[in-house]
C-alpha cells in the first residue's frame, strides 16, 4: 500500500464507509482522512502521491458506496470545517456545516437562506450539486467558494468557474471545497422561521423522512426541482414517471422505492449497495420502456462492486 504523508488529523486504513452514509451500505475505503484544518488538508494533498485517487465526502446523504468499497483516500471534513460566519448580508459556511444549520443561523440574523432548511447534507455537497428546492438554488445566492487543489494550493472559485447547472457544477478532480460564501436576501426572522416550519411540515408529510434514504434518487427530467407552488406541474417529475411505470413500492432484497414518495430509494434493513443500485437501474429501465424518458441518477454512486 502507498506510503501516506504525515498528518495532524486522523488517517485510518481500510475504513468501512457504511456507517458514514445515510443508506448504511458499502465497503471500505483504502484510507479515510479527517484533516485537522485547512493547512493540514493542503499539506496532505501536496505530499500525497498524485496517482492516489481522492474522494471528498460530506455526511453521505446523497451517496451509494458500492459493496467492494473505494480504492481511494476518502477525505471527510469534521468539526474544524463547520463554522458559520455572518457579515452584513453575507453568510460564510464551512464545508461540513449542515444545510439546515446554515438556514437557521441565517434566519436568526434576518437573512433568507430558507431553501436550505429541508435539504439533507452539508454545504460542500450543496455547492457541488447546486442544491435547491422551492424554486431557489445555491447558484442564486452563491458568491464564492474556497477549495484546496490536488496539488495543495488554496484557491477561490467564482460561480463562473463552477458553471452551475441543474444538480451539477464543475470542480476539477481531487479538489476539495473547504468553505462557501452566500449573499442572502433580508427578511424578518419570525417570518423566515415560520416559513421553515411550514417547509418541514410539508416535507415530513410527503417524504419518508424516518426511513433510511438518500433523498431524491433521480433528477427531474424537467430540469428543475419542486417550486413548492400549487400550480407546480408534474408531467416531467421523476416520481410521476416512476408511478406511471408501476414502480412505486418496488423491491429488490432489502431495497425499496418508497410507498410514500416513489422517487426515494430506501434501505428497509439489510439491503446491500447492489440491491439499491440494481433496483434503481430496474426503475430506469421500466420508466424508459413506459415513457421513452431516461431517468438520470441524482444519488452519486462510487466504488467497486462486491464479490458475487
Amino acid at each position: 500500500m502507498t506510503q501516506m504523508p504525515d498528518t495532524r488529523g486522523a488517517l485510518t486504513p481500510h475504513r468501512a464507509l457504511a456507517d458514514l452514509t445515510w443508506l448504511r451500505v458499502g465497503g471500505p475505503a483504502d484510507w479515510l482522512f479527517q484533516p485537522a484544518d485547512i493547512a493540514d488538508l493542503a499539506a496532505f494533498l501536496k505530499a500525497l502521491d498524485p496517482d492516489v485517487a481522492v474522494f471528498p465526502m460530506g455526511v453521505g446523504s446523497n451517496l451509494i458506496v458500492r459493496d467492494g468499497g473505494l480504492r481511494a483516500v476518502v477525505i471527510r471534513m469534521g468539526r474544524g470545517f463547520n463554522g458559520i460566519e455572518i457579515d452584513g448580508t453575507r453568510v460564510t459556511a464551512g464545508v461540513a456545516a449542515l444545510d439546515a444549520h446554515v438556514a437557521r443561523r441565517a434566519a436568526a440574523a434576518g437573512l433568507d437562506l430558507t431553501f436550505l432548511r429541508t435539504i439533507p447534507g452539508a454545504i460542500g455537497g450543496a455547492v457541488r450539486m447546486n442544491a435547491g428546492c422551492y424554486g431557489t438554488y445555491v447558484a442564486d445566492v452563491f458568491v464564492s467558494a474556497r477549495a484546496v487543489t490536488r496539488q495543495g494550493a488554496l484557491v477561490t472559485l467564482s460561480a463562473e468557474e463552477l458553471a452551475f447547472r441543474y444538480r451539477e457544477s464543475d470542480l476539477p478532480e481531487g479538489w476539495v471545497i473547504v468553505e462557501a460564501t452566500f449573499e442572502a436576501p433580508r427578511g424578518e426572522p419570525e417570518a423566515l422561521a415560520a416559513r421553515m416550519e411550514a417547509q418541514l411540515a410539508r416535507r415530513d408529510a410527503t417524504q419518508p423522512t424516518k426511513d433510511r434514504s438518500a433523498g431524491s434518487t433521480f433528477r427531474n427530467p424537467a430540469g428543475f426541482s419542486s417550486t413548492g407552488r400549487e400550480d407546480d406541474v408534474h408531467d416531467l417529475k421523476a416520481w410521476k414517471l416512476i408511478d406511471d411505470a408501476g414502480m412505486r413500492g418496488a423491491r429488490i432484497g432489502g431495497a425499496q422505492m418508497s410507498e410514500k414518495h416513489s422517487n426515494f430509494l430506501i434501505n428497509t434493513g439489510g439491503a446491500s449497495a447492489a440491491d439499491l443500485e440494481n433496483l434503481g437501474e430496474e426503475v430506469r429501465k421500466r420508466v424508459f420502456q413506459n415513457s421513452g424518458i431516461e431517468l438520470e441518477w441524482e444519488i452519486k454512486r462510487i466504488g467497486e462492486p462486491g464479490a458475487r
